[in-house]
């Protein structure tokens, strides 16, 4: 094993005192072309191309001397520290920081970067990352080749972000561009790069903040979910879908998370949309009816999370819409239940007033690839004042996942 491993940081500025005598004494050096053309690399050490940084380490693990990685940045950051101190190489390592490429990005932009989301960007993550730019209102992406701006912007589709383009920061190369997202598919980009995004709501104006990547004034003074319907502004229409406990359900069922696209189909009030995208989801709100819609933009907008709302009738208008990872039905039966199952999403949950119906939807889901669950949820709203019934309800609640991914 190496008997010294420094892995350092360059940001473009001049290396510190310590990176240089660490870099003095290495008998092995690993880093990107750039890094390795740097003067004071020594010209007898072994040189390695940084490509995979797993075979870098166990090369490193097997020499006898001092090696040195570079790497851009603060490499403790979504960097290859953690790569090379997995278990299964054995090498402890010094790191010497330099400033990371999105502190520099956000510097370059004179934005605080506090309430921001920091995303990496890969083919096989990219659709993640774009859903985290659809619920954001401020999102760091390190980008990589195919999954760069201008594949973010095409996979955004019709949303309006801004995107400050960050191109080969620290070099003479370096090269800062704002561009909305629509113009943004149209050029060709430089790696590496940052890309930082800005909209989908308010951005913060509260001081006081005291957790990285939240907006204080995220409506702070709400607590809990399932919250009663009138909480988003309206009655909505009566019925039970827009149950508070039918809600919660649900949302329990379906399990919404940062880096998911959650499509609401038959939004109503827009509650569940809302309490979605509170969980940090993506969500497209859909509907036909355009009270419902304006209904939801304005809950989205009085508790302050970004929420996409699509006028259209269902399945028609789902045939557009981005791939969704899980999927509330609201309405429309068996039609959009078997269109929504053509889209494979993770997990699917609807409502049925009576049994018949339950064992229609039921059937049409688990015939299109789904392990359906039924339960039957009655509740019962007392009036305290006397300790009488007040309102019940009873709905059959349908809660299906895919059947690759069924336990």
């Amino acid at each position: 094993m190496a008997d010294r491993v420094t892995v350092i940081g360059w940001d473009g500025s001049p290396l510190s005192r310590a990176a240089t005598a660490a870099l003095s004494a290495a008998t092995l050096v690993a880093g990107a072309a750039h890094h390795l053309a740097l003067p004071e690399v020594p010209g007898p050490a072994e040189r390695i191309r940084l490509g995979s940084v797993d075979l870098a380490a166990r090369r490193i693990a097997g020499h006898r001397g001092s090696a040195v990685v570079l790497a851009d940045g603060d490499p403790g950051f979504f960097g290859v520290v953690r790569t090379l101190r997995k278990p299964e190489h054995g090498l402890e390592v010094e790191v010497v920081p330099a400033v990371s490429s999105v502190a520099t990005a956000f510097a370059r932009a004179g934005m605080p970067w506090d309430d921001a989301q920091v995303v990496v960007a890969h083919p096989r993550t990219l659709r993640r990352a774009v859903n985290v730019i659809r619920a954001h209102h401020k999102v760091a992406v390190l980008t990589s080749p195919g999954a760069g701006p201008a594949e973010l912007a095409l996979l955004l589709d019709g949303v309006h972000r801004t995107f400050v383009i960050c191109e080969e920061l620290g070099t003479a190369r370096e090269r800062v561009t704002v561009l909305t997202s629509d113009k943004t598919a149209d050029h060709t980009w430089r790696d590496p790069n940052v890309v930082i995004v800005v909209g989908g709501g308010p951005e913060a104006t509260v001081n006081g903040a005291w957790i990285a990547g939240r907006r204080p004034a995220q409506r702070e003074d709400v607590r809990g979910w399932a919250l009663p319907d009138a909480s988003y502004g309206g009655a909505g229409d009566g019925g039970e879908g827009e149950s508070p406990g039918l809600r919660a359900a649900q949302l329990a069922r379906l399990g919404p998370r940062t880096g998911d696209l959650v499509w609401d189909i038959g939004c109503g009030s827009g509650a569940l949309a809302v309490e979605a995208a509170r969980f940090g989801a993506a969500v497209l709100a859909v509907d036909s009816d355009p009270d419902a819609c304006a209904r939801t933009a304005a809950a989205a907008r009085t508790f302050q999370v970004a929420v996409q709302v699509v006028r259209g009738s269902a399945p028609h208008v789902l045939e557009s819409l981005p791939e969704p990872d899980v999927v509330r039905i609201g309405g429309g039966g068996v039609p959009v239940a078997i269109a929504v199952a053509d889209r494979r999403p993770e997990r699917i949950v609807t409502h049925a007033s009576n049994r018949d119906e339950a064992e229609a939807l039921g059937a049409a889901l688990t015939e299109n690839g789904y392990t359906v669950e039924c339960a039957l949820l009655q509740s019962v709203e007392l009036d305290t004042s006397a300790w009488t019934e007040r309102e019940r309800s009873v709905v059959f609640l349908l809660a299906a996942v895919r059947s690759d991914l069924a336990p």
